[in-house]
């Protein structure tokens, strides 16, 4: 667990072409799409009917999720379903299993099946390009949904989470909140390589040096260790254990996710250090963390990554494609959203699946 040299993050991750005001000025490119609801991960059924032209009785949507093991993937699923009966078309999961073979079988499950629109959450990048062609021969319209592909992928857009932009409300909060005072930060990341996790690093990253750089004329940070946890709450218990006995001077962590950091919390509460220690998130707005933001001090802010919102999102579009519509941008965003303890109430729900 080497110190992170700072030099080196910064000129990796805030190449010009990287700065967040030229990501926004990207319009051409990607769309965002606002939700009209309070709290988008709410637990009732918001799902809605969708004008269409085209009688969508019979027509089947295909989803293929990489696992279903946390309730992320879980609420995902349950918006894509809800929001495809409620238009009355029938919806076909596939479960990946964790396992990128298994996951590529699914797919090819979902084609032979002869779905009308196949919604993809790939669980690696690269290895689901292949498929995305096959469906593309079918006459299948691929979206991606979640996660990201390699762009040699055939697919029509991707639809997620704005994870730089919400990335760098947490880091410019993060700046704001500390001031003058030195950050000495552990980042726990999902897994190596990923590119949601990468985006959502170097928005928080950017968010925090720019706000720095505006107010003090300097950077002020020292990433002290990034640590690997897997998108477990298991993996971040133990990373915190390990920063923890490695660097026993942390007082900031920050995180790609939600659950990367809420196992962790138990490591720090084991060290009575949840007065030292602030915890900033670049995303999930999940549920039990929202509730910490609520209650304590030490967990900080989130960024909202609705589930519940993607998933509408992504039958939306491919209720769009079936009539006819082919000018959508590579990248569909729904809208940034900081959450924090002003505004937290707003976006409980106890009951919520994430």
């Amino acid at each position: 667990m080497k110190t992170i040299n700072m030099k080196t993050i910064l000129k990796q991750l805030l190449k010009p072409a990287m700065i967040f005001a030229v990501l926004l000025s990207l319009s051409s490119c990607v769309e965002e799409k606002t939700s009209t609801k309070a709290n988008v991960n709410s637990s009732e059924d918001t799902s809605e009917v969708v004008t269409s032209a085209l009688d969508l009785k019979g027509k089947k949507i295909g989803y293929a999720t990489p696992s279903l093991n946390a309730p992320y993937y879980q609420a995902l699923l349950q918006s894509i379903k809800a929001s495809t009966e409620k238009n009355g078309m029938t919806f076909l999961s596939a479960d990946g299993q964790n396992d990128i073979n298994k996951q590529i079988a699914a797919v090819e499950d979902l084609i032979t099946k002869g779905v009308d629109a196949l919604l993809l959450n790939p669980k690696d990048p690269d290895a689901l390009v292949g498929v995305t062609k096959v469906a593309k021969a079918a006459g299948i319209p691929v979206f991606i949904i979640d996660s990201s592909i390699d762009p040699s992928a055939d697919f029509v857009t991707t639809i997620q989470s704005n994870n730089r932009a919400n990335g760098a409300l947490a880091g410019e909060w993060l700046a704001k909140k500390f001031g003058n005072k030195k950050m000495n930060i552990a980042l726990l990341s999902g897994n190596a390589g990923n590119p949601v996790g990468r985006t959502r690093k170097q928005g928080l990253l950017e968010g925090i040096t720019e706000e720095q750089l505006r107010t003090q004329g300097k950077i002020n940070l020292d990433v002290r260790t990034q640590m690997y946890t897997e998108w477990s709450y298991a993996g971040g218990l133990k990373a915190m254990e390990d920063v923890l006995v490695a660097h026993p001077d942390i007082n900031v962590v920050i995180t790609e996710s939600d659950v990367c950091v809420l196992g962790a919390i138990k490591a720090i509460a084991q060290a009575g250090k949840t007065d030292d220690i602030l915890i900033v998130a670049g995303a999930d707005g999940q549920k039990e963390a929202i509730k910490y933001i609520m209650d304590t001090d030490f967990y900080g802010c989130t960024a909202m990554n609705s589930p519940v919102q993607i998933g509408k999102n992504a039958v939306e579009y491919a209720i769009q494609y079936m009539n006819g519509k082919r000018d959508f941008p590579k990248t569909s965003f729904t809208a940034p959203l900081l959450i924090t303890k002003e505004n937290a109430a707003k976006y409980y729900d106890p009951k919520a699946l994430f």
